[in-house]
């Protein structure tokens, strides 16, 4: 019941490092190393996207975000099996849930803007392999985070029919039998005399005055 997202791109059990994980490295790390160029015109280090440094930060905080709650959720993975309360199984599903379709709303604003500014930047000094790099990585996230968002919801959909299965109010169920009474219409419990008020009663016998 509530179980987390279990699936090659987001599991403790997958072999090779976590897709998400890497992808999100890549771009932030990418863009720190190798996202500011220097100018003779300016001293300062400028962005490699048009200047715009807040698509610099912008890229390297949704990277680094993500790869820290990747590694905190496959922790909360590895202790899941030992949380017994349905209540905080609950939570951390739709935790993960709604911070999966957050963050693959993000990346999709990331690969828009970085996208939209790489085609308006003229700086020759630019490592373009770099700038791509960062692009085409950040289309990759919204894939995988994408696929994290569906199973994430799949698996709450599951823990509530496990959960209304498991806790369903007898008395509200009608499809369950109608248990009897113990006491059934033909047969009574041991002991038991015929009512006084039966429609059966037996034959009176013949009147007999009294005697004086």
């Amino acid at each position: 019941m509530f179980s987390l997202p279990r699936c090659p791109l987001y599991s403790i059990d997958f072999d090779c490092s976590n897709p998400t994980q890497i992808f999100s490295i890549v771009v932030f790390a990418t863009i720190t190393a190798e996202g500011y160029t220097n100018t003779t015109e300016k001293a300062e280090n400028e962005c490699m996207f048009h200047n715009s440094d807040s698509a610099c930060s912008y890229g390297v905080g949704v990277g680094v975000l993500a790869f820290l709650a990747c590694v905190l959720f496959l922790m909360l993975d590895a202790y899941f099996p030992n949380i017994s309360n349905a209540k905080d199984r609950k939570y951390i599903v739709i935790s993960d849930l709604a911070f999966s379709a957050v963050w693959t709303f993000l990346w999709f604003i990331c690969f828009c803007v970085l996208t939209s500014l790489w085609s308006k930047t003229t700086n020759e000094q630019v490592v373009a392999d770099a700038a791509r790099g960062v692009i085409a990585f950040s289309f990759f996230s919204i894939i995988t985070w994408s696929l994290l968002t569906y199973f994430a919801l799949a698996r709450y959909r599951q823990g509530v029919n496990e959960f209304e299965q498991e806790y369903r109010d007898p008395a509200n169920d009608h499809n369950a039998p109608y248990q009897s009474s113990p006491y059934s219409s033909t047969s009574g419990p041991s002991g038991y005399q015929q009512s006084p008020f039966s429609n059966t009663q037996e034959t009176p016998g013949a009147y007999q005055p009294p005697s004086y």
